[in-house]
């Protein structure tokens, strides 16, 4: 065995082994916090510093809504009769001035209210002759004052049916100067015809011609559409913060949520029982008539006041679609600390997490420190 050549070669490595256990092992180097960045003089006095505070902000609410006609520009047209439509002279969709003529009625009522009217006139006249020729015999002392006063009375009676009949035909749509020509001619008709109350759009039309109709039907609903109203259903928990005065927007999805400009004008009183909504509306001019009614909107409007803790919108950084702000550790040494925000209200950002109000944070400089840590975080110092 050659025992004593192994030995001397193992004593030999173990030597070595001890050598190498003498020497003192290295230590690793420190990693650097890439969020972490200390600025030069120059930089620091480029930086404003401020601390988050609580401030009062409104949070916007988004409720469903819809364009009307105004109702004060609305008029719904009936015949004023019953009787069969003979002639349509407007369509839906057109547009019509006040007094235009809108349809023909054929009614047998009206003809019957005439022969009535001119009935009355014949009896009027008759009771004014007879109680001229009583007042001349009473002058000659051929009649008594009692046979006078009975042709007077007749005669009281007669014009008051006379003014009745006459009233009655207003009822049925005539004008006066139609009635005083149907006093002198003594031409009954039974044609009338139905107008526009107000100058506007035919925006309905419930009839057809040959329809019999009758005085409670409505034939037309006319709307002037030279303004319109926003209407919104505001849910009932917010409707504290409606008030008329207040601000509004209005995006129009039929016209590329084109956004209107407003403030509301109205508030319903009451609260909607089955829809537990209450009725906001603000007004707008609609001169060509872009604005339909029907179509539906998105209305913007502020919600109640929140007391929250708050910091300028220019404090925030936005990275990898994260939001962060840079917090004070040092004179002169800041922290990348990512936090949670709310909504935006007049140039600040709700804070919900990741800063308090004793914090010292860059509310003025935000940007141009996060691009000297980038920059440096590219050079690797």
């Amino acid at each position: 065995m050659k025992l004593p050549i192994v030995i001397p070669a193992l004593f030999g490595a173990v030597a070595m082994l001890s050598a190498c256990g003498d020497k003192p092992a290295e230590k690793p180097a420190a990693v650097r916090d890439p969020l972490a960045i200390e600025v030069s003089t120059g930089l620091r006095a480029r930086l404003t510093l401020g601390s988050p505070a609580l401030g009062q902000v409104r949070e916007t609410l988004r409720v469903s809504g819809r364009i009307e006609a105004d109702e004060t520009r609305l008029a719904r047209v009936g015949s004023p009769v019953s009787g069969r439509i003979t002639d349509l002279g407007a369509a839906v969709g057109q547009e019509v001035k006040r007094g235009q003529v809108l349809a023909t009625i054929n009614s047998t009522e009206l003809s019957s209210a005439q022969l009535s009217y001119l009935k009355a006139l014949s009896q009027r006249g008759l009771a004014s002759r007879a109680a001229t020729r009583a007042q001349l015999l009473l002058d000659a002392d051929v009649i008594g004052t009692a046979e006078l006063q009975r042709r007077q009375a007749e005669l009281v009676q007669a014009e008051a049916e006379a003014n009745a009949s006459r009233d009655q035909l207003k009822v049925l749509g005539m004008s006066n100067a139609a009635i005083d020509k149907l006093s002198v001619s003594g031409t009954i008709t039974s044609l009338t015809q139905i107008v526009s109350s107000i100058s506007g759009t035919v925006i309905e039309r419930k009839v057809t011609e040959g329809q019999v109709v009758q005085p409670a039907d409505g034939v037309f609903l006319i709307a002037d559409l030279s303004r319109v109203w926003v209407v919104a259903d505001v849910p009932e928990q917010n409707a504290g913060a409606v008030r008329i005065g207040e601000s509004v927007q209005a995006d129009i999805p039929g016209l590329d949520n084109r956004r209107l400009q407003g403030s509301i004008s109205f508030v319903s009183p009451t609260v909607n029982p089955e829809t537990r909504t209450i009725r906001a509306r603000m007004e707008v001019a609609n001169a060509a008539r872009e604005f339909k009614p029907a179509m539906l909107a998105m209305v913007l409007m502020r919600g109640a006041p929140q007391t929250s803790l708050v910091i300028p919108v220019g404090a925030v950084v936005r990275e990898d679609n994260r939001d962060y702000a840079f917090v004070q550790t040092g004179v002169s040494a800041f922290q990348l600390r990512e936090i949670k925000l709310g909504i935006e209200y007049e140039g600040r950002r709700v804070v919900q997490d990741g800063l308090r109000s004793s914090d010292t944070i860059v509310v003025d400089g935000a940007f141009h420190l996060n691009n000297e840590r980038k920059r440096r975080a590219t050079q690797g110092g």
